[in-house]
């Protein structure tokens, strides 16, 4: 079954809500625990100890940390990718070289990002990656990920595709944010596996 359409556009909205208000009661020691739960999870995936480069991003708010994470990552060796939005929603991307690399931006009136504070690389430098970790607010048991609804990570889903590129696909997300089924519109991609502070699950072959 397909539930492509407004229909399909109508349910995202409201799950996002739904899912972004349980995570809005999570307390500091909540995510603190989750996070490095979530680093120690990801860090024995086989696609993360052999990539030599890595598209990840900084965790806001109250998103699944991944600080710790993205220094474990270039501690092992590896180019970790951070991206920068772009005024027309796309991504930039820079290179993560610790904290100090990293520079508060707010776009208009959203909530402020971490982005990379030196050189960009531009929107293709994704398709160099190994792994691409991705943000999401839920993935269901086909690998269907829910975005936070602006578009971004289909934009570099759609680039990844067009250049031939097939890194490891990888959501970070809470253990209860996998679920039986989300809405499907005809752009979605499925991701090859989630993680979370309790384990890994794998989608597809």
């Amino acid at each position: 079954m397909n539930d492509s359409g407004p229909a399909a556009d109508s349910d995202k909205r409201m799950l996002r809500r739904e899912f972004l208000s349980v995570r809005n009661r999570l307390n500091a020691d909540d995510l603190r625990e989750a996070a490095g739960a979530l680093a120690r999870r990801a860090l024995e995936l086989p696609e993360l100890a052999r990539a030599r480069t890595v598209a990840a991003y900084v965790s806001v708010g109250s998103e699944p940390g991944t600080l710790a994470l993205l220094d474990a990552l270039r501690t092992r060796g590896a180019r970790v990718l951070l991206p920068a939005l772009l005024p027309d929603n796309d991504l930039d991307w820079g290179e993560y070289s610790g904290a100090g690399s990293l520079a508060r931006v707010r776009h208009g009136g959203r909530m402020a990002l971490f982005e990379p504070a030196g050189e960009r690389l531009g929107p293709e430098a994704v398709t160099t990656a190994d792994v691409v970790l991705l943000p999401g607010v839920a993935v269901d048991a086909r690998g269907m990920r829910l975005g936070r609804g602006g578009g971004s990570y289909d934009r570099v889903l759609a680039r990844l595709e067009r250049a031939g590129a097939h890194p490891a696909l990888v959501v970070l997300l809470y253990d209860t944010e996998v679920v039986t089924r989300l809405p499907e519109e005809a752009h979605d991609r499925p991701v090859h596996a989630v993680v979370t502070p309790s384990g890994v699950r794998r989608f597809g072959s």
